[in-house]
């Protein structure tokens, strides 16, 4: 639970942050295009101005690890044969976390809860595809999606582009950067820990550590974490922590907090470049959990 408090505040931050257009630091964007601001920035409208999609950022950010067992799911896959034939083996833990949520949110005892959440079918088939998106998203181990994600945002977001001329060709582009914007909000707030100040950074680090170590000990896994971890974190931050803060700047939306989120993630990275081999030396010190296999 304090992971997912964690990240719905990191959410609901980013939320809070987007910004309107005659606030918009165009000089940071990457994807300028000669048609004025109000396409320029037309990605950002319903994002906050829409209570279903601001709700369904918070809710997605409180339940995206419900009944999370501590391993990823490649481990997860080889432990749980039911969970694994339940969802094919693609984002087990995620499909889990969407589906026992929405079970008990649709108990009778939450029927008043989903009457201020959505009035008809339609707008529940919306909240729900929106939960489905963001917590899909936090999935960041399948190759696969991840190649879609990327290539979906170059679309989006794709300079050469030319400007949507029927109204409904313009909804379907302002609804595809939206969805993106959101799936790398709830991505950035899934591991805000590393964008945010290093002592902040350093206490989440440990605590996966100790999660991965446990996991190692008790048999779950075949790997020792501590093995690589320092080098693993380098990695981290080079190929996916650095990139994700560089698009929420890109994207234009997050107003200061992008540039924020990108200077902590390059000091981090650098502070963990010196102390990190240290910090290990320190985990393994501290965890207080089974150490033989």
């Amino acid at each position: 639970f304090e992971h997912a408090s964690h990240v719905t505040q990191s959410v609901a931050k980013l939320m809070a942050r987007v910004v309107t257009p005659d606030s918009i630091d165009y000089e940071v964007m990457r994807y300028k295009k000669q048609t004025g601001e109000a396409q320029l920035h037309e990605y950002t409208y319903g994002i906050t101005s829409d209570p279903l999609i601001h709700f369904a950022c918070i809710y997605s950010a409180l339940i995206h690890d419900v009944d999370h067992s501590g391993l990823p799911n490649a481990n997860l896959i080889e432990c749980n044969q039911e969970l694994a034939d339940r969802y094919k083996k693609k984002s087990v833990a995620e499909q889990n976390s969407v589906d026992l949520s929405w079970e008990l949110l649709m108990e009778p005892r939450f029927v008043d809860l989903r009457g201020c959440i959505y009035m008809d079918q339609e707008e529940m088939d919306r909240f729900r595809q929106l939960v489905v998106n963001s917590v899909m998203a936090t999935d960041i181990a399948d190759k696969e999606l991840g190649a879609l994600r990327r290539k979906r945002w170059e679309t989006a977001f794709d300079q050469s582009a030319l400007p949507s001329d029927t109204l409904e060709l313009q909804r379907d582009s302002v609804n595809r950067k939206a969805t993106i914007v959101i799936e790398h909000l709830i991505q950035a707030s899934d591991v805000s820990h590393t964008m945010q100040h290093w002592h902040v950074y350093r206490k989440w680090n440990e605590k996966l550590f100790h999660e991965m170590y446990r996991a190692y000990t008790e048999g779950k896994s075949e790997k020792d974490p501590s093995i690589g971890w320092y080098e693993g974190e380098l990695g981290f931050f080079d190929f996916y922590i650095i990139p994700l803060a560089r698009k929420l700047q890109e994207c234009g939306v997050f107003g200061v907090s992008s540039a924020e989120y990108l200077n902590y993630a390059k000091a981090n990275r650098k502070e963990w470049e010196t102390r990190g081999e240290e910090s290990v030396v320190k985990y393994l010190k501290n965890y207080t959990g089974p150490r033989n296999k």
